[in-house]
């Protein structure tokens, strides 16, 4: 296949991002804060649901603009149903079967411990230690376990046909694949188990901590339990001695899950550099962990404007090249001088951001591991504030990526004749 036939092919990888939502899939969304990952999550559930799949989206503590936009008042940790009411006002089918539920952190883990821990008042004491609470609140990762153990929990009930997980933010995506396995290392390890059984004392602990491999273990734990005495880690590892193995089990079925053919792992991004840099990396470790990339998804490219401009026109950024006319235009009246220039310098910063951001996301998207679906979605001018809008990103992260060949070629195009001063 020549080069020219494998570009070519390249173009219809998108449409086949709706093949991800299918009955026992499981799309866990990745990405770091603040590229929209909550409302591509739910654009992804309501587009599962309008593929006739009962479906669940687990959320991160959605904005309340995103939980108007889903017609709730309110999400709680148990899932719950988006009104026929409020579907039938987006013109959507009134019997569409999507459920939203909210990420209870602490909730999660204490319903590990209550259902491995059968005393109560053993219970008590691990809900009321310090380093539990540390673990919990603190952990790199406690957010992440929790989603984990509500998808397991939601998965194991075969409720629904298709269930979507919002992952937390955090400083790199990959955090959330790591967990499962740095848990297991943690409370499995036999160092802990050796250091901290409830017939040594304090005083014993202390002893034990000259080895180099006891030492790094207490620098762990107790990196998660701040500031308090060893005492208090003692007693968490007492209580839970009788379960532990029950947890780890546990973990050790979570990270199964993880690496099983239902997950498809779908990352969101943005089209800034440094964004691009981050998802470069994400593939690379992702590759190296024997985990597969289903899906990326370039949100917030463009505008829809923009998008509406260049679907239904034979001449693309035709608008971005009319500000090199108006800048032709104020240089020959004279305009500058009285307050315009500075208009047209605004409109120019825009006309080069935006033909960046096209060669940027054009020539990533050539980069793609064959395989690896990708779906763009651009800016909601108006902001996701209803189904309605959520209708529309759902609308755009299935319809392919096809919009990208003539950006791509108009761009370049535009780049050239700059090049060559012609206007």
């Amino acid at each position: 296949m020549t080069q020219g036939l494998q570009r070519e092919e390249f173009w219809y990888r998108g449409l086949a991002l709706k093949d991800l939502l299918t009955k026992g899939s499981i799309p866990i969304l990745l990405g770091t804060g603040g590229v929209g990952k909550t409302t591509i999550a739910a654009a992804l559930a309501l587009a599962g649901a309008s593929a006739n799949l009962n479906t669940a989206v687990i959320t991160v503590d959605p904005s309340k603009r995103l939980r108007d936009a889903l017609g709730l008042a309110r999400l709680g940790g148990q899932p719950t149903r988006i009104g026929a009411r409020q579907l039938a006002a987006a013109g959507l089918d009134p019997y569409l079967q999507l459920s939203a539920m909210m990420l209870d952190v602490s909730g999660a883990w204490d319903a590990i411990v209550e259902r491995f821990v059968a005393d109560p008042a053993t219970r008590r004491k691990v809900f009321d230690n310090p380093f539990y609470k540390s673990l919990t609140a603190e952990f790199a990762g406690s957010e992440a376990f929790a989603a984990l153990q509500r998808l397991y929990d939601l998965h194991q009930t075969g409720a629904f046909e298709l269930e979507v997980v919002d992952t937390p933010p955090a400083s790199h995506s990959f955090e959330f694949l790591q967990t499962p396995a740095r848990l297991i290392r943690l409370l499995d390890s036999r160092t802990a188990r050796w250091l901290f059984t409830p017939s040594l004392s304090a005083s014993r602990i202390a002893m034990k901590v000259a080895s180099n491999a006891a030492r790094f273990v207490v620098r762990e734990i107790e990196r998660f339990a701040g500031s308090n005495v060893l005492s208090t880690i003692t007693d968490f590892f007492a209580a839970m001695a009788e379960s532990m193995d029950g947890i780890i089990d546990r973990l050790q079925k979570t990270e199964a899950l993880l690496h099983s053919p239902a997950v498809k792992f779908v990352m969101v991004t943005t089209a800034e550099p440094d964004r691009i840099r981050q998802a470069r990396e994400l593939l690379t470790q992702m590759e190296a962990e024997g985990l597969k990339l289903s899906a990326i998804v370039i949100n917030r490219f463009l505008d829809e404007r923009t998008w509406s401009a260049v679907a239904d026109s034979t001449d693309p950024l035709s608008h971005l090249a009319e500000i090199s006319e108006l800048r032709s235009s104020l240089a020959k009246d004279g305009a500058d001088a009285n307050g315009f220039g500075r208009l047209v310098r605004h409109f120019e910063a825009y006309r080069d951001r935006t033909l960046d951001d096209i060669r940027r996301v054009a020539a990533f998207a050539h980069e793609l591991p064959k395989g690896v679906k990708l779906a763009i979605a651009p800016e909601i001018e108006t902001g996701v504030r209803d189904l309605a809008a959520l209708s529309r990103v759902a609308s755009y992260l299935t319809s392919g990526t096809s919009i990208l060949k003539p950006l791509e070629s108009a761009a370049r195009s535009m780049h050239d004749a700059r090049k060559l001063n012609v206007p």
